[in-house]
């Protein structure tokens, strides 16, 4: 009987710790990291980064002078000389650690040996960065950061700066529009590209922007954000009359810009410019951010007559994916799928959007057309997205770059919400005021009375 009561009371508290720490694992994975896989990953580190670092062959035969100090103070072997190591810094999300590499050495050779790294000290991902010539950043991921996506508190936003998703090294996703003006955004059905349209759309909802939406699904996905869009066209017909505004409004921009530049001798060189950021506050025109959503329905034709709009909505397309960045008007354009079997034009446009999102597709096609011109090694990434992770994609842009990222997850109503209370911002812009939508007015309540009334008796 003293050996079960003994074995219940030390077996209990360490089968509940075991199955406490199990669940932390699986269901607060932050919380898990934070107390137990922090503390074995860095002691794993300290106490095997020099035969590590041997055995991925990240090391170099010492120099003289240490191979002379070594043999004069001990008897020691020399052993190769691993890259110097800077301090370790926790992070909410896992470790990073600055490495000074040894003569002869490049980030490629630590960077190709990131997943060695990752099971020698047992984390979920390694991310290798240049911060400056020989200094590179590894950046240790604990866990998958995608699979319960939290933003940080602390992220770098601003002015047409929208952070948008978290990538897969737990850094924020920000869409920048002056660095990348147009973008080119794919996915299937439930894919998750709506969510990333809506984090665009109340990111943008705060700024002193104006935002404009063609959404040929009958405004389906864009008429909810109606308060806060400056025009919205909802079937191509529609579009076939606003585009042709936009690209009057960029003209006039121009024709701005022009003006300002009546360069006359003693004219100071900051004030010649070439787009609307270098015009004075007070002249500077609002920003426009033009949102087409399933771009495969303008393309679209049954008639003849229906090409000849066609053509023309894409030429004004193309115009202004050419023209619009020093204008101030950039393109976020979002669909299914986008090649050349669209029709004429198609390949031209597409080529002009420089910034590129492929959530999941249906086909490795579309993936190309998304990702293969810009990072081919990126289609295998977009292509293996599982259907029960939506919001899930692969960003990359000219640089050849890219990497995972994912949305958070936010609601319709809170994002309308978002663009009610923030309606006020909507700029007066004469050329898009005949494409306001109209905002319907919710039912009123009636108040209610503050004071229970008695009735009256006699």
């Amino acid at each position: 009987m003293s050996d079960v009561t003994t074995l219940l009371e030390v077996g209990g508290p360490l089968a509940a710790l075991g199955g406490g720490t199990a669940y932390t694992r699986a269901k607060h994975p932050g919380v898990y990291w934070s107390t137990v896989g922090l503390p074995i990953s860095t002691a794993r580190l300290l106490g095997s980064y020099g035969s590590v670092m041997e055995a991925c062959g990240l090391t170099v035969a010492p120099s003289r002078l240490r191979i002379l100090a070594v043999r004069a103070t001990t008897r020691r072997e020399v052993r190769p000389v691993p890259p110097r190591r800077g301090l370790i810094r926790p992070t909410s999300t896992g470790l990073r650690i600055r490495l000074r590499l040894a003569p002869g050495q490049e980030p490629a050779d630590v960077a190709a040996s990131a997943e060695r790294l990752r099971h020698a000290w047992g984390v979920h991902a390694v991310y290798v960065s240049t911060i400056k010539p020989g200094v590179v950043e590894l950046r240790l991921i604990g866990f998958d950061v995608l699979r319960r996506v939290r933003m940080p508190r602390k992220v770098g936003g601003g002015h047409l700066r929208i952070p948008v998703a978290l990538r897969e090294d737990a850094t924020p996703f920000v869409r920048d529009y002056r660095t990348i003006p147009h973008q080119l955004t794919l996915g299937a059905t439930l894919s998750g590209k709506s969510m990333y349209l809506r984090h665009l759309i109340t990111g943008l909802a705060r700024q002193p922007v104006a935002l404009v939406g063609i959404d040929c699904k009958r405004g389906v996905e864009l008429a909810p954000f109606a308060s806060r869009l400056s025009a919205l066209a909802t079937d191509p017909e529609q579009a076939a009359e606003l585009l042709p505004a936009l690209v009057q409004e960029m003209e006039d921009r121009y024709d701005l810009i022009k003006a300002r530049q009546g360069i006359a001798p003693s004219t100071p060189e900051e004030e010649i410019t070439s787009d609307i950021w270098g015009l004075p506050e007070g002249e500077r025109p609002t920003p426009i951010v033009l949102f087409v959503d399933e771009i495969a329905e303008l393309f679209l034709v049954a008639t003849k007559k229906d090409e000849e709009r066609r053509d023309e909505m894409v030429t004004q397309l193309i115009r202004l994916a050419q023209l619009g960045r020093a204008a101030g008007i950039y393109l976020e354009v979002c669909g299914q799928r986008f090649g050349a079997e669209l029709g004429k034009g198609a390949t031209m446009l597409r080529a002009q959007l420089t910034g590129r999102v492929c959530h999941r597709v249906n086909d490795e096609a579309s993936a190309k057309m998304a990702l293969g011109d810009i990072a081919p090694e990126a289609v295998t990434a977009a292509c293996g997205i599982a259907p029960e992770r939506p919001g899930l994609a692969v960003a990359g842009d000219t640089s050849g770059g890219w990497s995972r990222i994912r949305t958070p997850y936010l609601s319709l109503g809170d994002a309308a919400e978002i663009c009610r209370t923030s309606a006020h911002l909507v700029p007066e812009l004469a050329a898009l005021k005949p494409f306001r939508p109209e905002v319907p007015v919710g039912p009123i309540e009636a108040p209610v009375p503050l004071v229970k009334p008695r009735p009256v008796t006699d």
